[in-house]
Formats: C-alpha cells, structure tokens, sequence
C-alpha cells in the first residue's frame, strides 16, 4: 500500500472525525460559501488559501467535497491529539523554512495521485488577518506538475483564537465566509526557474486569493488588488 492509499479503517475513521467536525462547525458558526461550483469534480488540483488560524483547513475541507491533503508544518505531529486530528485530515509534516525534498516528493505524489493537495502559501498564519508574502513552494509544486490552482479566500476564523466557549455565547457574531474562486495554471516556463521567477509566480497566486478578500485583509497584495475585484 502506498502512503496514498488508505485501509478500511483509515477511511471509517477519517468519516468519523469528518461528520463530527462538520457538527461542531454548524453549531458554532455561521456559515457562507461562494463558489462551489468552481470545484473541479476530479484530476489534481492545488488549493491555496490565506491563513487566519488553526481550523482554516477543517472548514475549507468540510466544503470541498474530494479527497484532500495538505502540508502542515512538523510541529503539529508532536502532540498526539492534534496529530490524529490532522491526519485525520490528510496532513503530512513539512519542515518550514528549508527546501523539504521529502515534503515536495509526498506532495507531487498526491497530484500524480490526481488528488486535492491544500496549501496555505504563506507558511503560516497571519496574526493580523492580513496577507503576509508568500513562500515560493506552492508555485514550484505547480509548476513542476503543471497543475491547476484552485484561490479561495477566507475571513472570520482569525476569531478562533478566543476558543469555543467564546464561540458558543457569540456565535451570532461569527460568521465564517469562504469564497472559492476560479481554477488557474501558472503561465508555462522554459528550463530552470530562478528563485525571483518563483517568488514572482508566487505572488500571482496571492494576488489570485487577494481579489477573493475584502479590502481590509489584503495586505501586502492591497495595492496589486483592482478595487471591487472579489470574484464569484
């Protein structure tokens, strides 16, 4: 069995922690997707979303119906029932900060794989809500697969951060928005790609998501941004 494939009881419990996820989402949010319709029903894709806190990637993937897997940064696989959760969710370690050939090599199989492979390209997340630069992997991964890149913008989660008894007595106040855009490829390169072409193809991609968020979480993309440019 390759690292992609999954055992009956993987499978039985990746449903389970799903459907439970999905439970404590409704009860204690507010929910409004657009979009969803830009999903592409199979073949390998490249998610890339902004980065707001620890549950974007559960309620991204409780909204986007296929198979999913996605980086995470090593740390998380050091405390067991964070690691189980991620798992759960299709994490795999990534070690930031250095050019993780293990990392990248588990990532190009899960698009050979034709699987959804999610990343946030700004390797971590924004204190601010506001868009940081992004790290060039996520552009050498498409590239190299010469893959679709699905932009989806979030706001709302920077609120997790006060926990669910907050959200609890709040949950009116927290409205969760995830706006999914349209699939794109990278425009095609000839031989070996620089560093600066990479951060440049990079920047693409965060402009993509930029014109996903409103004005006040754009950041560092706000003036690469037209105004009144959110897409369906």
């Amino acid at each position: 069995m390759t690292p992609i494939e999954q055992t009956r009881a993987q499978k039985i419990a990746k449903r389970l922690i799903h459907l439970f996820c999905q439970m404590l989402i409704f009860l204690l949010t507010r929910r409004e997707v657009r979009g969803r319709d830009n999903v592409p029903e199979n073949g390998p894709l490249l998610v890339a979303a902004n980065h707001l806190g620890m549950a974007d990637q559960y309620f991204i993937a409780v909204n986007i119906k296929r198979r999913m897997m996605y980086m995470a940064k090593e740390e998380v696989f050091r405390h067991r029932p964070i690691s189980l959760l991620a798992q759960a969710f299709g994490a795999f370690p990534v070690r930031r900060g250095i050019m993780d050939r293990k990392a990248l090599d588990k990532a190009n199989q899960v698009l050979d794989s034709g699987l959804v492979l999610f990343m946030f390209p700004e390797g971590t997340r924004s204190k601010n809500a506001k868009l940081r630069p992004a790290f060039p992997g996520l552009a050498l991964i498409a590239l190299e697969n010469n893959a679709p890149i699905l932009p989806i913008g979030i706001t709302g989660l920077e609120n997790v951060v006060k926990g669910p008894v907050w959200w609890i007595f709040h949950r009116h106040q927290l409205t969760v928005r995830i706006n999914i855009g349209r699939p794109f490829y990278l425009p095609a390169q000839e031989g070996k790609v620089s560093k600066e072409k990479l951060r440049e193809m990079a920047d693409l991609i965060m402009e993509q998501i930029a014109a996903l968020l409103p004005p006040e979480y754009q950041g560092h993309y706000a003036q690469r941004v037209e105004p009144d440019a959110i897409k369906d």
